[in-house]
Parts: structure tokens; sequence; C-alpha cells
């Protein structure tokens, strides 16, 4: 069947935006390597403190702020214990707008957790807000469960960080998901995506009560995340090390703890659905299927055509997240593979 000529001008529109925002970006790239290059050349401090500032500006992009939500929640608030404003959105069970209102209006029961349905959490990577995961919201709602949504620190519609207006990290992200759910009550499940995976694992290490986690499209190496933005911006030896030095300081802790294979080593973890697909350009699928294979109590669910975004809205990816946090489990971890075109 031919493409009919609107979808066809429309479709040769979008690629030229892609190929015009690459063009941008790959400027800014080479007028950023430059500066740095001067820059580090007489003052390798100064020169890390730049690249601490770029490290800790979550992207801007169109694809981040997708918003596949069906219906609007319930807009709350909670505070970290650092300060920042965390927007949060929450949805009732289907069923259950009687118990949401009364939930709201109580405390946590005397075992933290709240009554009524469990309660899902969905966790947005870097740069993303609490409206790309939305497609899990009703699916989950008819499963029984609560669903909270949030916007962390510097994202979506969310206070600043600590850092200020655009800037964070990931502790901070951490923090966030540990203030909701302490203020929403402890969670059935984590779905995460992205850099939300490894901030999840982050507050799980911290003490996060959680029974079992969802991490599509994950990032497990942050500490190579790190060495390959270093090349990205040409950054000498010295240079590197005192920018490890600084994100150690900004982020309160060492910078091992941030890893998801340190994690797994030292720390015990619930079981996980590990969700990659084998044509994810931004984290390649080898680092999902090492991260199942290594996970205690792991499964992975591969697809094929859906990147690292499309994930999110795929009708049998969301199928299988909500079977996976429903409490009736087979007994054995399982290899999935979807394989399909792109959604």
């Amino acid at each position: 069947m031919g493409v009919s000529g609107s979808k066809k001008s429309t479709t040769v529109r979008a690629d030229r935006r892609r190929a015009a925002r690459r063009r941008r970006a790959a400027l800014q790239l080479a007028l950023v390597r430059t500066r740095l290059a001067a820059l580090q050349a007489v003052s390798p401090r100064r020169a890390a403190s730049l690249a601490l500032d770029l490290w800790c500006t979550p992207p801007d992009g169109a694809g981040r702020r997708r918003d596949d939500r069906t219906i609007p929640g319930r807009l709350t608030t909670v505070t970290t214990d650092a300060g920042a404003r965390v927007v949060v959105e929450t949805w009732a069970a289907a069923g259950g707008g009687g118990e949401e209102r009364a939930r709201h209006d109580g405390g946590p029961t005397a075992s933290g957790s709240r009554a009524g349905a469990g309660v899902v959490y969905l966790t947005h990577g870097w740069g993303g807000w609490r409206g790309q995961l939305g497609a899990f919201v009703e699916p989950l709602r008819a499963a029984g469960y609560r669903v909270v949504a949030f916007d962390a620190p510097s994202h979506g519609d969310a206070g600043p960080g600590r850092l200020g207006p655009r800037r964070s990290t990931m502790p901070e992200l951490a923090d966030a998901l540990a203030a909701v759910v302490r203020e929403h009550g402890d969670a059935t499940a984590v779905v995460a995506h992205s850099l939300g995976t490894a901030t999840t694992v982050l507050a799980v290490r911290d003490g996060l009560p959680v029974e079992r986690l969802v991490l599509v499209a994950a990032i497990a190496d942050v500490l190579g995340e790190l060495d390959g933005f270093a090349d990205l911006l040409g950054l000498s030896r010295p240079t590197r090390e005192l920018l490890r030095g600084l994100l150690s300081d900004v982020a309160g802790r060492p910078l091992a703890e941030l890893d998801v294979r340190e994690t797994l080593r030292t720390h015990p973890v619930p079981p996980a659905l590990v969700v990659h697909d084998r044509a994810d350009k931004e984290v390649p699928y080898p680092v999902g299927a090492a991260l199942a294979a290594a996970w205690p109590e792991g499964e992975l669910l591969t697809t094929q055509g859906l990147g690292h975004h499309r994930l999110l809205r795929d009708p049998e990816v969301v199928r299988a997240v909500v079977d996976y946090v429903t409490p009736v489990r087979p007994a054995e971890p399982v290899e999935h593979d979807l394989a399909r075109r792109g959604a």
C-alpha cells in the first residue's frame, strides 16, 4: 500500500527536524570541547567544574516530554530531606476513589504501608518526567493497584534541586523516590526507566521498602557512563580525576555506591524484571542482558525495534510489566523475547 502525500510530507519534515537537531548538537559539542581544551590547559580544576555543571544538567529533549497519561491523577507535592519540592501524581485503584480520598486524609498504617490496594511507583529517567510512564497507569489501576508517579527535582513540574534550576544529581533523584514512598506507602513495585533504574537501585541500597522492581532500558555502569562523558568532552586525566572528586563531593558519597553492580555485590535486592530492546541506541542491549543475568531472581524481557523510549508505551511490554508485579508468579525465573517492529 502506498504512503499518502500528507503522511510522506509529515515524515520528511520530522526527518529534517531530527537532522537539524543533530547538527545543532554536533556544533554545541564542538564548541564545548574547544572551550574545555583551552580551559584545562591553564586550570584543570576550572575545567572540571564546568564538566561537573554539564554532567548535572538534565537534557531537555522533546521526546522526554511525551505525555502518555490517559486521565489526570491527583496532584500533590512532597519535600525531600534536602528541601526540594517534588510534584506527585496519584491514581486510585479502579473503583477505589473513596479509598484514595481516605488515604490522603489519614497517615500510614502501623506497619508503614497504607490501607487498600498495593502501590506501584513510576520513576522517570534523566531529563524525563512522570507523563512518560503514563501508559502503565490504567492497566495497573485495572489490576487493583494504586499508582504514584512523580517529577524529581529539576525535572518536569518539580522545583529546582540543590544545585539550582535545571541541575540535579543521582542521589537527589533517589532521595525524591524515598520521600514519595514515605508519604504514599511501601512499594509493591517500582517501574523505572533509564537512569531512573540506577537511582531506584540506589534508593533500595539506602533501605527503600519494595517487593519487586521493573527496570526498563536500565543503566548499570554509572562510572562507565561518566568515563564515556569524559571521552566525549575530551577531558585530560587530571581533569577527569578532579571531576570525580567534585562529583563525589556533590553526591555526598563515594562514586562506587552509585554503581548498580556494586549494590548487587554488597546489598540484598528484591526480584527484578529487566526490559531491554536490542535496538536501544542510548543504552546497548548487552547492558540489560548482563544486568538480568547478574541479578538474583532476575528475569529478562527482550524486545526488538522499540529503542530506548517506545518501550514505555508498547502494549505488550505494559502487559508483561503488569503481569510481573501481580502476585501470581512462575516458580522459576524465565527469559522472554518479544520480537516485533517498533510501535
